[in-house]
């Protein structure tokens, strides 16, 4: 019989956290302010990194922390006092690239279980194997396998070895992310947290005895976008990720938005219960997906190549987040805290914790003091509006209008 995987969600922060963990994630995954790969990330200090520990747990969600950047001479002598502020905190695994870091994790935070980065690149069943030998409890497989690779990496490994793949996000065109292009160009090292995702620049070539002078590299008359990859979205093919043996799947996103966090995992959590119920996929939950910020989707590498998107380099953006439902009672009476302007007679959409989403016209509101207000203005500021129903607290209200760049 096979088994559910778990949804691993992004955490950037405390406030993308609890979103993950209200919409439905079985893991998160994190960053304390070191060793991590996204250091525009919000990221945790010690003691957020020990709430948000606390905070999952509460819920039931489990939480691993990267340490999957490179560590240089100057910087390997703090892991082992990182690594015991992660046993001490009661994460339940380590997210790690480097071999040292790996066999430190090991000596240092012998109650975290130990997962393999996908900056590993494990693409086949040998290199699973040793790293199980190690002790690793699961590796996270390169993002460049087919289905199939997959199938025969989990026919050829320990029972006890689990396997995660990413299903959503955003994809790199290096290979497993190992890119030199924003170091050299920018001076920010993608390996070490800061790409500058100048893959997403628009290219031309310059003839060196004719400075300034630039020749396109075009496609079709919009230009060419030479490196610039789809993003991923596996959300319509879950039965054959569950058939595949994989036992988490992964999110792409800690340096994302609180919204995507949440309405991503919902759609996610949404979609894999049915799918596990041998159901099919709700169209309101599967939709989902196109109301977060993205690029051009594709299945990845998962059934041949997921071909580059060359028209430009610009997210689809067509809806907004409002507000935030901070309480309401079983009248439908709420207390909002502004996010960007809306107006009385707007029509808007309600999603929350489980909340199936559905349309309203905002009505009357009225501020804190409880004098009219036609348009929130203040960005945090909290007001009251009447619901049409009870929705439970982190419910977002988003607004649809056009984002996209031009």
């Amino acid at each position: 019989m096979r088994k559910k995987p778990e949804i691993l969600a992004p955490a950037g922060d405390m406030e993308r956290l609890k979103m993950a963990v209200l919409y439905g994630a079985d893991a998160v995954y994190l960053a304390g302010t070191d060793f991590g790969m996204r250091a525009f990330a919000g990221n945790f200090s010690p003691d957020e990194l020990r709430q948000a520990v606390e905070f999952a747990h509460s819920h039931g969600v489990r939480t691993y922390c990267t340490i999957n950047t490179m560590p240089r001479n100057d910087e390997v002598s703090r892991l082992p006092e990182h690594l015991e502020l992660l046993n001490d905190a009661g994460v339940d695994a380590v997210i790690a690239a480097d071999l040292g870091a790996f066999t430190l994790a090991g000596k240092y935070a012998p109650n975290c279980r130990r997962h393999v980065s996908t900056q590993a690149s494990v693409c086949n069943y040998e290199t699973a194997r040793a790293w199980y030998d190690l002790g690793a409890s699961r590796v996270v497989l390169a993002r460049e396998l087919s289905l199939e690779e997959i199938r025969t990496i989990r026919e050829k490994i320990p029972a006890e070895l689990e396997l995660e793949t990413f299903v959503h996000g955003a994809m790199c065109v290096s290979y497993s992310g190992r890119c030199l292009l924003s170091n050299y160009m920018t001076g920010r090292d993608a390996s070490r947290g800061a790409c500058a995702q100048p893959c997403r620049y628009q290219y031309a070539l310059m003839e060196e005895k004719r400075p300034g002078e630039y020749f396109p590299i075009e496609e079709d008359a919009q230009g060419s976008y030479i490196l610039n990859s789809r993003d991923m979205c596996m959300i319509d093919h879950l039965d054959d990720l569950c058939d595949a043996g994989v036992s988490s799947l992964k999110i792409e996103g800690r340096a994302k938005s609180a919204y995507y966090a949440a309405i991503v995992t919902g759609a996610y959590r949404h979609c894999l219960d049915d799918a596990a119920a041998g159901k099919p996929l709700d169209p309101v939950w599967r939709d989902e997906v196109e109301h977060v910020s993205h690029r051009p989707y594709s299945t990845g590498f998962y059934y041949g190549h997921p071909g580059q998107y060359y028209v430009n380099s610009r997210y689809i953006r067509e809806w907004q987040v409002v507000a935030l439902v901070t309480e309401c009672d079983e009248a439908g009476n709420a207390r909002l805290s502004l996010r960007n302007k809306f107006r009385t007679g707007d029509t808007v959409e309600l999603v929350g914790p489980d909340l199936r989403p559905f349309s309203m016209t905002v009505p009357d509101m009225t501020d804190s003091e409880g004098q009219p207000l036609e348009e929130p203005r203040t960005p945090q500021m909290t007001f009251r509006m009447k619901l049409p129903r009870q929705v439970p607290p982190f419910t977002l209200v988003r607004h649809a209008v056009e984002l996209s760049a031009k």
